[in-house]
């Protein structure tokens, strides 16, 4: 008996960056972590800064960072429609890194003129990206 899967395609104003069969996505949107397998019921959601993850129907997993965008399900058919979004594997994490720790040094800083909010956003992208490359190591690892 085939195993059901749904057609999941990201795309951003640049490129599609990936469009296939999986088994589940996984991603961050507005109000938390979603779970989307074959047959889930219809929404649309925006997406915070996080990771999307495919699972292949070979068990295989696809991490991708996303800045934002929205998400829409149908029963098998998942869009990302993405703002910026990046395979995990594409990403510096040394830069991402060196941009937590800048964006902590702001947020820590009393008595400056700070953006706390510009802060917060990168410190919050920093860690969705830090993670994202944290998730495939695990991966490789197995």
């Amino acid at each position: 008996m085939a195993t059901a899967t749904l057609r999941l395609d990201i795309v951003s104003a640049e490129k599609a960056i990936f469009s296939g069969e999986v088994a589940m996505v996984f991603a961050t949107g507005d109000m938390g972590e979603l779970g989307i397998a074959p047959g889930h019921t219809p929404l649309i959601t925006s997406l915070k800064a996080g990771n999307i993850r495919a699972l292949l129907p070979n068990e295989e997993e696809e991490v991708f960072y996303v800045k934002g965008g929205m998400l829409e399900v149908q029963p098998f058919i998942v869009t990302v429609l993405a703002d910026t979004i990046v395979r995990a594997k594409d990403i510096d994490e040394a830069a991402a890194l060196e941009a937590k720790a800048k964006a902590e040094q702001v947020l820590s800083e009393k008595g400056t003129e700070v953006d706390f909010a510009k802060a917060s956003s990168e410190l919050a992208e920093a860690i969705a990206q830090i993670r994202a490359v944290q998730k495939l190591k695990k991966q490789l690892m197995k």
